[in-house]
């Protein structure tokens, strides 16, 4: 009653930053994963483990005040402890736990610790009354799902039954239940969010492995009938056939081959078929720290690498000029002069027809356009602090959109030569990770990716026309094909979703 009464007069729009809660987890059923899950995704981040969660709390330094009753009530206190001490170590961070009684190992932090059992926090005649009323006594921990305990083996039991009770069994288990529960804890707070059972299921066929029970993909595929997206291929850490090509920190879709481009956390860029996910090979050479990456119009490349410099980079899989045509050519590639025009160290870029965009720290998109012997630029102040991604799309010939997403949580739409939209297209509590646009047969469709692992589909003329997914795993990347199909990017799947 007391921390229900302090959370609802904490998180009001009107309250003081100096007593605001910015995380209010309620522990009753939950394991330290979906605990961690849960307050990820109010502080507008994504984690998949509490180890995950420790360190982006750990990075932002803004103080923080985390509100965490029914401790006694959750399925692993132990492992709850854990969490709650290591948050407690922070500097910037407050923690409100309740609890029966005082863990010995929160105890050795030396808390504040407000007994509601003494008499002077407690009102005999109003308890009795409030007691009297309630419909139910406190329970305790469930131990199962809705319907009884869940059949960890049975993708359908899964799916539909208490996910906090799923998530700690799983944790506890060291068998590989057919594959299921090392897709159920890859895909992470997806699937503990209030989500039908259809959802579910679409998501942990994304996260399963080429090693899981060859049947799982088809009982899940049939399964997830009625979720808004099916899977089209994916990759997962450890696939073998077809192999995975690493996290994907950055993807780009060449015009030319129909590749898409994945750069990994080496800087390794390889390239995969965008139709199933066969790998076609890899750059050379790897770009230390590359970030972003953009094709150009004959299929060669603009990396960014992590000082901000974009590098131009040949496609092995785009045929050159050889013998005397190759000595001849000795002008620059429409691409190569656009990199070499860019004067500022970039955080994000794209490329679209003639029109080579980045942004930078302080909010600014400059678009350079090849004009003959010339490169035209047009800049535009489109944000507060960095620009995080960029994408472009063009919507008639020689008519182009330029997507800029911010570390302030927005999405701008821009074309050069006119005056931006007044208000954002989108916007959050949470930085944009990722863009991407694409011109398909409905109409222009933008991807946008989401700090806190959502992935948002919009689409101008085509019904539904915003679809959502997560994928439980920090977003790192999306790609929109022109088909409409989507790939969505983490540093443990890579999956092509199909609007259904």
């Amino acid at each position: 009653m007391f921390l229900a009464w302090l959370a609802e007069q904490a998180t009001r729009p009107d309250t003081v930053v100096e007593r605001r809660i910015h995380g209010l987890v309620p522990l009753a059923g939950q394991s330290a994963s979906t605990a961690a899950w849960l307050l990820a995704e109010q502080l507008g981040s994504a984690a998949r483990t509490p180890g995950d969660l420790i360190a982006k709390v750990a990075a932002d330094r803004r103080r923080t005040v985390i509100v965490m009753p029914d401790l006694h009530h959750s399925y692993t206190p132990e492992a709850i402890e854990e969490l709650i001490g290591a948050l407690a170590q922070l500097e910037h961070v407050r923690l409100i736990v309740e609890a029966r009684e005082v863990p010995a190992p929160l105890l050795a932090l030396n808390p504040a610790v407000m007994d509601l059992r003494e008499p002077q926090w407690r009102d005999a005649q109003r308890h009795a009354a409030w007691a009297a009323s309630a419909p139910t006594a406190p329970l305790d921990a469930p131990s199962g799902g809705a319907d009884g305990p869940v059949e960890l083996d049975d993708p359908r039991s899964v799916c539909a039954g208490d996910p906090g009770w799923v998530t700690a069994s799983y944790g506890r288990s060291e068998a590989s239940h057919g594959g299921l529960r090392a897709a159920w804890l890859r895909a992470g707070g997806a699937l503990t969010r209030p989500c039908s059972a259809a959802e579910r299921a679409l998501v942990l066929w994304a996260a399963l492995g080429d090693d899981a029970d060859p049947r799982l993909a088809d009982e899940l595929q049939e399964l997830a009938h009625g979720a808004p997206w099916s899977v089209r291929w994916k990759r997962v850490r450890g696939d073998i056939r077809p192999p995975w090509p690493g996290p994907a920190w950055a993807l780009g879709v060449c015009p030319a081959s129909g590749s898409v481009a994945v750069i990994d956390h080496q800087g390794v860029v390889r390239l995969v078929a965008a139709e199933t996910g066969a790998s076609h090979g890899r750059l050379p050479q790897p770009v230390f720290g590359a970030a972003q990456l953009a094709f150009g119009p004959t299929g060669d490349l603009a990396v960014l690498d992590g000082h901000g410099r974009m590098q131009h980079r040949l496609n092995p899989l785009v045929p050159r000029t050889t013998g005397l045509s190759s000595l001849l050519e000795t002008a620059l590639k429409p691409l190569e002069r656009l990199v070499s025009a860019i004067e500022a160290p970039a955080t994000a870029a794209a490329h679209v027809g003639e029109s080579l965009a980045y942004g930078d720290r302080v909010g600014t998109v400059r678009v350079l356009t090849r004009h003959d012997d010339t490169v035209d630029v047009a800049h535009q102040a489109l944000h507060t602090g960095a620009v995080t991604a960029l994408a472009g799309v063009e919507v008639a010939e020689g008519a182009l959109l330029f997507y800029s997403g911010g570390h302030d949580g927005r999405v701008r739409m821009w074309a050069p030569g006119r005056k931006p939209l007044a208000s954002a297209l989108r916007e959050r509590n949470c930085a944009v990770t990722a863009l991407s646009a694409a011109r398909t047969a409905d109409g222009p469709v933008l991807v946008i990716g989401w700090e806190d692992g959502l992935v948002e589909y919009a689409a101008v003329h085509s019904a539904p026309a915003v679809r959502f997914f997560r994928p439980g795993a920090p977003v790192r990347s999306v790609a929109a094909l022109s088909n409409g199909d989507v790939l969505v990017g983490t540093d443990e799947t890579l999956v092509c979703l199909t609007p259904c």
